[in-house]
């Protein structure tokens, strides 16, 4: 068929034709987005997942959502390496610029400012490419200590919207790379925000290690947070992300097409969307036939080995690539710790730093007490098909 008509489109965090399966967290997202504009406590969200399941296109969504409900937003990639602050700083400099033009919210906002522009002095952080014509306010914001600091500054930049009759909403993807001590900032702040109810929400997306991670930066963090799971799509719901695109382009798809489909996918989004994309491209009529599914297989195994798979493995050092492989060489995960030390050679002690520092990558996480499993679905497949000893390609 013809590839320009292609409904599907598989990239990091771009959005499907069809959103399916995630109403309920969506609507959950709406009800907090609604409620923090008329003054009641909107609960932070914290959406929890593998790679390739749609949580930045959800966060996505749900920014869209906010901004159309008349929030201001503020969205964040916590990259590795850098400071949640020197993120900020820009952001919160723009949400405030924008309050400021509303009359009745004038006095508050420049209060604000003043405290941005004490909280970046304290910290040595610009602001972008515009500076503060505003004098800082001593004693707020400006001791340096993160904790203390970054509550204050979301404090008076919550007083400025409710003055608007607005709310800010901040949304931050990628948690698990913020540093332990930013997080355990935002939780304080967010935390602050709930107890005064200022027009301020959050919305968060990480790995599943994120939970761990958030209650042990502060203890409370399990009550504060809501944590919706983001897994792989219900059999119905997979069909749905498969069928109703096609159909919009006025084409079909047979049933024993859509379960092949739904099999070889294990209803992962990112992998459902380069199915979708493959079956199309190879469909020689205005029908995607199982033939069709089956054909797309190779197309899209060989596309993800090469992009998907491929460039988290490269991010991985040659002892690093050893210990995964090993993971992939025992089956199915999850894999107990000492097991893949046992086939390494190793004590669990020693491979202890290795573990941790794949763990901080991104590519295994913890899901219990002496076991770690894959991040990236399927990451197993893709290392059996590739690397057929603990030595090759390291």
């Amino acid at each position: 068929m013809d590839p320009v008509r292609n409904p599907f489109a598989p990239g990091a965090g771009s959005k499907p034709p069809e959103i399916a399966g995630r109403d309920a967290i969506l609507n959950d997202a709406d009800v907090a987005i609604q409620r923090t504009l008329i003054g009641k406590w909107g609960r932070p969200q914290m959406l929890l997942g593998l790679r390739g399941v749609g949580k930045t296109v959800l966060l996505n969504e749900i920014e869209k959502m906010a901004e159309e409900r008349g929030h201001l937003t503020s969205f964040l990639e916590a990259p590795e390496g850098k400071s949640l602050s020197e993120m900020l700083v820009p952001k919160l400099n723009q949400v405030l610029r924008k309050l400021s033009v509303t009359d009745q919210a004038k006095a508050q906002a420049h209060q604000a400012l003043r405290a941005l522009k004490s909280f970046a002095s304290a910290f040595k952080l610009s602001y972008g490419e515009v500076t503060l014509s505003v004098d800082p306010e001593v004693g707020v914001a400006d001791s340096g200590d993160l904790e203390s600091d970054l509550p204050e500054l979301f404090i008076r930049v919550g007083y400025a919207a409710k003055a608007a009759g607005k709310a800010w909403t901040l949304l931050i993807d990628e948690v698990q790379y913020l540093r332990p001590d930013d997080l355990a900032a935002l939780i304080v702040s967010l935390h602050k925000i709930s107890q005064k109810e200022l027009p301020v929400l959050f919305f968060g997306a990480g790995l599943p290690q994120v939970a761990a991670l958030s209650s042990n930066a502060k203890s409370y963090a399990e009550r504060l947070f809501h944590y919706p799971a983001v897994g792989p799509l219900l059999p119905t719901d997979s069909k749905s992300a498969i069928k109703q695109p096609v159909e919009d382009e006025g084409v079909s798809i047979s049933e024993d097409a859509l379960d092949e489909i739904v099999l070889k996918t294990q209803g992962y989004p990112y992998f459902l969307q380069e199915w979708g994309y493959q079956c199309w491209n190879i469909a020689q009529n205005e029908r995607i036939e199982v033939a069709d599914a089956l054909q797309a297989e190779s197309a899209a195994t060989r596309r993800l080995d090469d992009g998907f798979f491929k460039v988290r493995f490269d991010r991985l050092t040659p002892k690093e690539r050893e210990y995964v492989i090993a993971m992939a060489q025992l089956g199915t995960g999850p894999y107990r710790s000492s097991d893949v030390a046992e086939a390494l050679g190793e004590s669990s002690q020693s491979l202890g730093p290795r573990r941790a520092q794949i763990i901080s990558k991104g590519m295994i996480y913890s899901p219990s007490h002496g076991d770690i499993a894959f991040t990236v679905p399927m990451f197993n497949d893709y290392l059996t098909r590739n690397f057929t000893s603990k030595s090759s390609k390291t």
